[in-house]
């Protein structure tokens, strides 16, 4: 049998496994699993600037292409802690990552020693798995359980800790002869699905409610047959966003108390049937659950059997892995359709679409300083269907998502459960590192976007591209506007005159100057004519430079985004909505008055 040392093995698996990208920041106790990473070649590797970013980039690394796991890497001691950041984001929104951490001598674990912690103590809560390797003979089984328990069921992340001796030590091990574990995914029977089916069939209002589970599954174009077949309107949540463009004819907006539309609400208050697959019921989609439910019959397909009545009892939950699922729902649609056995939606789809021209929100301002959804209405015009757009949370991802438009799964990467700020930079470059030719645009508020800046000079240094919009109000937006509530503005503020920089009056922060300091290009803008071709500009000079190119957009202080806080009846519409064509110009259907 070969002989090599467990560090060597390890990077041997993840090529096995399919791993050709990996992120992280070296140190004392990883460097030889870094020495065995230069030596197998193979496996490309970002050097981030903070460990948590290489977290991030790894989550967006998986997220952009089905079959992706990304890799991070970091030393011993706060370098585990910071990444628990990005497994917590990873499990929540079932993405698979493989975090591995570099630890003291078996021997010194309980010693104290220097950057000595118990991480798969810590890590335990938010992975499937998280295992510290006393023995190196252990090492090539525990990296072949981590992919394995990585796509099985519900995905997820996976910590591996590494004392530096086992690294190390020489174990015999042949990768010729090594081979993944089977993966195991739940499967709906067809009885299930026909009973599904027979409960759609019985409905006279009908909406499927899209998930990430479904994008996770690969399943889209099963989705999307079904739903044709069917003539079911489908409602994608913010993880599912994409699965089928939002110019379709079936396409009725998506649910909820703050990253919805007017007409999803709209829509889904008038269905009495809800197949959801591979959705959780989110909170923030749900609302008010006496709201959400009331007079409607639910179905719930999810992979992960522990989900189904998690938040409510479903009248049928189905443990399936979507894709599964959706295949003997197509078939079983098939065969009804040519018995003739199949209802006319027709006219519930078009009135789903009436509301899709009715009930719009305003995106055509011509202030100065800029409000927002100007700025989304410009991003409309400059960014295409082939678009990835990424962000994480706060009053722009709110926004951003009440007004942008998405065509194809994977092209909006939202990290939705958790919402680290600071997710969007490192996450952009995990994207762009995945789809090194495609467009991808980031979206942030002036707080996230400062929250892990240091991550733009990895970009400039390995040559990453992407256009990052930057909407800068100088506040905590979101949090300002739940602190109505108690009648406070307290702690949001981020506004101060840069004696460095007084032409920004009281917007602080030179991101502009910060940009370009860290190796990247910048543009500001604070005309709404301006924005369109700031877009271009930016897009030009990322093909030219491959660095990210940052454009800021100056926002008025204060825009309160349409949200509700008990049911999704209830939506406060603080700005104006549209009434005529020209509001909201790029809406995917063209305006009509009520």
């Amino acid at each position: 049998m070969p002989r090599m040392t467990a560090a060597r093995a390890a990077v041997e698996i993840l090529k096995l496994e399919g791993v050709t990208n990996a992120f992280g920041v070296p140190g004392a106790a990883i460097n030889p699993f870094y020495a065995a990473l230069k030596a197998g070649g193979g496996i490309d590797h970002t050097l981030a600037r903070h460990v948590e970013g290489a977290s991030h980039m790894a989550e967006g690394y998986t997220r952009s292409r089905a079959g992706n796991i990304g890799v991070c890497i970091g030393t011993s001691g706060p370098a585990g802690t910071d990444m628990i950041t990005g497994l917590y984001s990873a499990i929540a929104d079932s993405i698979a990552i493989l975090c591995i951490t570099g630890q003291a001598p078996v021997a010194k674990l309980h010693k104290e020693d220097f950057q000595a912690v118990d991480i798969a103590s810590i890590a335990k809560p938010v992975t499937k798995a998280a295992t510290t390797v006393l023995e190196a003979a252990q090492v090539p089984g525990v990296f072949q359980q981590a992919f394995h328990l990585m796509r099985s069921g519900r995905p997820g992340p996976v910590l591996i800790d590494l004392p530096i001796d086992v690294q190390l030590t020489e174990i015999e091990f042949d990768p010729e002869t090594y081979q993944p574990l089977p993966v195991y995914k739940p499967a709906a029977s067809r009885a299930q699905i026909e009973k599904a089916i027979g409960l759609l069939l019985a409905s006279e209002r009908p909406v499927i409610v899209a998930g990430g589970g479904i994008i996770n599954a690969d399943a889209c174009e099963l989705l999307v047959e079904f739903a044709e077949l069917t003539g079911t309107p489908v409602i994608p949540t913010l993880m599912g966003w994409g699965i089928l463009a939002d110019d379709h004819e079936l396409n009725a907006g998506m649910v909820g108390l703050q990253t919805s539309h007017r007409y999803g609400n709209a829509n889904f208050l008038e269905s009495d049937f809800v197949l959801g697959i591979g959705n959780r019921w989110a909170n923030r989609h749900t609302g008010d659950l006496a709201v959400y439910t009331n007079g409607r019959t639910f179905v719930h397909v999810d992979i992960e059997p522990t989900q189904l009545g998690k938040i409510f009892a479903p009248d049928l939950g189905i443990a399936s892995d979507a894709k599964a699922a959706l295949e003997l729902f197509v078939e079983v649609a098939k065969e009804l359709k040519a018995a003739g056995r199949l209802p006319d939606r027709s006219a519930w789809a078009a009135s789903t679409q009436d509301r899709k021209a009715r009930l719009q929100r305003r995106t055509h301002f011509d202030n100065v300083p800029l409000k927002p959804q100007r700025v989304y209405e410009e991003m409309n015009r400059a960014f295409g269907p082939e678009t990835r757009y990424v962000t994480t949370i706060g009053l722009s991802q709110i926004a951003g998502a009440q007004m942008l438009h998405v065509y194809r799964p994977r092209h909006w990467i939202n990290c939705g459960q958790a919402g680290p700020l600071g997710w969007t930079i490192p996450a952009a470059l995990g994207v762009a590192t995945a789809d090194p030719e495609g467009q991808v645009v980031a979206l942030s508020g002036d707080y996230d976007f400062q929250f892990m800046l240091e991550e733009l000079a990895v970009g400039a240094q390995h040559n990453i591209p992407y256009v990052h919009v930057l909407v800068n109000n100088s506040y905590l937006g979101l949090i300002r506007q739940a602190q109505r509530n108690l009648d406070i503005n307290f702690q949001v503020n981020l506004e101060f005159e840069n004696i460095n920089s007084p032409e920004l009056g009281v917007y602080g922060v030179d991101h502009v100057k910060v940009v370009e300091g860290l190796g990247c290009k910048a543009i500001r803008v604070t005309e709404p004519d301006q924005l369109l071709p700031a877009f271009e500009e930016a897009k030009k000079l990322a093909a030219e430079f491959r660095v990210p190119v940052v454009v800021e957009a100056i926002l008025e202080r204060v825009t309160n985004i349409s949200m509700g806080a008990a049911g999704i009846d209830a939506i406060n519409e603080w700005e104006d909505i549209a009434t005529e064509p020209g509001h909201a110009p790029t809406s995917v259907r063209p305006f009509v008055a009520s």
